[in-house]
């Protein structure tokens, strides 16, 4: 709190935490919130990313998808690589914005570049299925391969269970390279 009363961006966000999941104090969504816009203004990219939560689900606040894909196109834009991941979720499903897939996949490529799990996933798949550039299986391949070598163990048996879709899509690409090598 007293990070967070003295201006520090960071420590405002952590606050934002705290009321918002009841830590240490009573939750409190409507100062979650208030916290979360203080910092979000004050340049901080996990702030930002909360406060767009907050909008997108209503969360201390009114829900306002615009305004929640502002936020996180904010964050996105400053270089936060998880948040370049959720940001194509917005322009894939048009939530706060116009649909645009092509922008989808802009974004997933920058998250992914920038080493984020769920962006080299899906910019694997949308390579795979075509979605926002033209379908190749040799670059989801690619993808797929660096995600496989770049993640320890336990990291792989998560992505098994979370995306089991990707370990088939990632066997139909083998057997593809394999017959058509």
């Amino acid at each position: 709190m007293k990070s967070a009363e003295g201006g520090n961006h960071n420590g405002q966000n952590n606050l934002g935490i705290c009321y918002r999941n009841g830590i240490g104090t009573i939750k409190d969504e409507g100062k979650a919130f208030q916290w979360y816009l203080k910092s979000a203004e004050g340049g901080d990219l996990m702030g930002q990313i909360n406060l767009g939560n907050c909008y997108e689900n209503g969360i201390g606040t009114t829900k306002d998808e615009e305004k929640a894909f502002r936020w996180y196109l904010k964050s996105a834009e400053g270089g936060h690589h998880m948040e370049q991941s959720n940001l194509r979720y917005c322009y894939q499903n048009g939530i706060g914005t116009t649909k645009d897939e092509e922008k989808a996949f802009q974004w997933y490529l920058k998250s992914a570049e920038g080493g984020d799990l769920m962006g080299q996933i899906n910019l694997g798949y949308c390579y795979h299925s075509g979605i926002g550039t033209i379908k190749d299986e040799k670059k989801a391949y690619q993808w797929y391969l660096q995600l496989a070598e770049e993640r320890n163990s336990d990291e792989q048996c998560n992505l098994e269970y979370c995306c089991e879709s990707v370990d088939v899509i990632i066997v139909k690409i083998q057997i593809y390279l394999t017959t058509h090598a």
